[in-house]
């Protein structure tokens, strides 16, 4: 299993994924797309991991690497790799799908509930998955659901946190894969948003939450383990 991870700010990294890459003995090459990288070639990988960034999708000006990194997305789901987006990589893959990303109705930021939609349990993955968990949260966009996909969670303040698309092809609006490290760099790259109005938290209850990342990495690695698995080749 061969894994790229596309990284769009130094303050959003694979996190608890590493955790994982790890422990599974999977090396993995990180293209950091805000320092010059090169995106990988289709041939490079099996699985494509596309991390979270505070620009938007709609920012190919502000941020050119952005049209060649969708039309590797959209290459990369036609040959039929397993993809997870996660945040901005989430809204990307949906909107690789068809979907449409826009501004949600309230920022969410800090630790809040997920629960699963009904649908999700026509998944085999949605199955795999808790009912509701505790997960961070750090968005101002959303996306809607594409053709095809099943949604997974939803949150009081986010109709949609993810979706699976032919259970190869996973969107996530939280982050999973948060670690009290990644939360610190978060925190320290970007104030500012805490002073967002919506479902915001202060940084002391957002440091005050990091236990919950010892649950989130349980399901990651559920989620990480089923998208790499054989079972992932359905289309």
């Amino acid at each position: 299993m061969r894994v790229a991870i596309l990284q769009h700010v130094a303050f959003e990294g694979p996190a608890q994924i590493g955790q994982w890459l790890d422990q599974r003995r999977l090396l993995a090459q990180v293209h950091h797309l805000y320092a010059g990288d090169a995106l990988p070639a289709l041939d490079d990988f099996d699985l494509l991991v596309v991390m979270g960034g505070p620009m938007s999708v709609h920012d190919e000006v502000e941020h050119p690497w952005l049209v060649a990194e969708k039309h590797l997305l959209r290459a990369a789901l036609d040959a039929g790799k397993r993809v997870l987006g996660i945040c901005l990589g989430g809204q990307l893959l949906a909107e690789a799908l068809g979907g449409e990303v826009r501004l949600a109705d309230t920022a969410e930021i800090g630790w809040h509930l997920i629960e699963q939609h009904a649908e999700a349990s026509q998944s085999p993955l949605g199955r795999m998955l808790p009912q509701r968990l505790m997960a961070m949260h750090w968005h101002g966009e959303t996306f809607s659901l594409p053709a095809g996909a099943i949604p997974l969670y939803h949150s009081a303040a986010c109709a949609l946190q993810g979706f699976v698309w032919n259970e190869r092809a996973v969107a996530l609006q939280c982050h999973l894969e948060s670690s009290p490290a990644s939360i610190e760099q978060l925190l320290a790259a970007c104030p500012q948003d805490l002073q967002r109005p919506g479902a915001v938290q202060d940084a002391a209850t957002i440091q005050a939450g990091s236990a919950h990342c010892s649950s989130l990495k349980a399901s990651l690695f559920r989620l990480l383990d089923y998208l790499s698995g054989p079972h992932a080749n359905l289309t």
